[in-house]
């Protein structure tokens, strides 16, 4: 062969070589795309901070970079109203930029199981108007619109319509400094431990019934509720009109959905159906540790959420 022709043909045969080997990094690179591109759910799922620390890092803006990525556009933040203003700024600018919803935060910063409204006691009600009206000013701050209101602890010494009547005079007064601002305060039935007033989830609508305000309505936190009433679909349905917000935990363990007993994906189906719009505030741990687990969550809520 001519050293002429043999140049062209390994020139040639080189040529192809290249053309299919950018072929395959294309289609790797367009696989990879379609790998990291944010999902699509079918309901507002918002996780809170810690929760992918692993695969986002420690950074708080870090992390809802990499909840946004993943789908997840919105987010909760329990302790909200403990941050510095400067942090709640810098977490409000950024969801901005994500396009994400901000969920609630606790009226008193987690810590108002101290304050039993049950008792009709002046400093627990003046406690409990001061951080409603501080609350307004972190709402705005954060674009924020839901606050959870737990009543706190049952009062033994006093009968239980009386407590009731305290816990809905207490709950009018914040609903005075929340509705000018369209806020909404959740009340949530918690199962911690049954020294807690509020409880179940036809007490809750009963008690936003006699408060009777668009500010104040229920938060129907489907671990909790399994845990203290079952019969989740028939309770939410019964409840529906008084209920703002979700929140999400298997039972038991409260960790994501797929870990316990709980068919999520009939209730996702079934809210979703009823044209709810709101968020489903992901409270709960993880099931798995590490990295790994948090693709794990990620994984069983992208399960769940497919019941279309």
């Amino acid at each position: 062969m001519k050293r002429r022709n043999f140049i062209q043909k390994t020139a040639i045969a080189g040529a192809a070589s290249i053309a299919a080997g950018s072929g395959a990094v294309a289609a790797k690179s367009n696989l990879m795309n379609a790998d990291t591109e944010a999902h699509k759910f079918n309901l507002k799922y918002a996780p809170h901070f810690g929760m992918f620390k692993n695969s986002g890092g420690e950074d708080l803006i870090d992390q809802l970079k990499f909840m946004a990525d993943q789908g997840f556009m919105a987010l909760e933040d329990n302790g909200m109203l403990k941050r510095s203003t400067e942090d709640q700024e810098k977490i409000a600018r950024e969801m901005e930029r994500l396009g994400m919803e901000m969920g609630v935060f606790v009226v008193d910063g987690g810590e108002n199981w101290k304050t039993s409204l049950s008792t009709g006691k002046k400093e627990f009600l003046d406690n409990f108007v001061e951080t409603c009206k501080e609350s307004v000013e972190v709402a705005k701050r954060i674009n924020a619109k839901w606050m959870t209101v737990v009543p706190g602890f049952f009062e033994r010494k006093l009968p239980l319509g009386i407590q009731t009547a305290n816990v809905v005079e207490a709950l009018r007064r914040g609903a005075e400094i929340f509705e000018p601002h369209g806020l909404v305060m959740v009340l949530e039935p918690l199962s911690d431990t049954p020294d807690l007033f509020l409880r179940y989830s036809d007490q809750s609508y009963m008690i936003c019934k006699a408060v009777n305000s668009p500010s104040c309505k229920i938060l129907y936190d489907v671990y909790h509720m399994q845990k203290n009433e079952g019969q989740l679909i028939t309770n939410i349905e019964r409840c529906w009109d008084e209920i703002a917000y979700f929140q999400i935990g298997d039972n038991p363990g409260r960790k994501e959905p797929t870990t316990g007993e709980i068919n999520y994906k009939n209730i996702f189906k079934y809210i979703h159906e009823k044209g709810y719009e709101g968020i489903m505030g992901m409270e709960h741990g993880n099931f798995h540790k590490g990295k790994e687990g948090e693709e794990l969550l990620i994984k069983a809520y992208k399960e769940e959420d497919n019941f279309l």
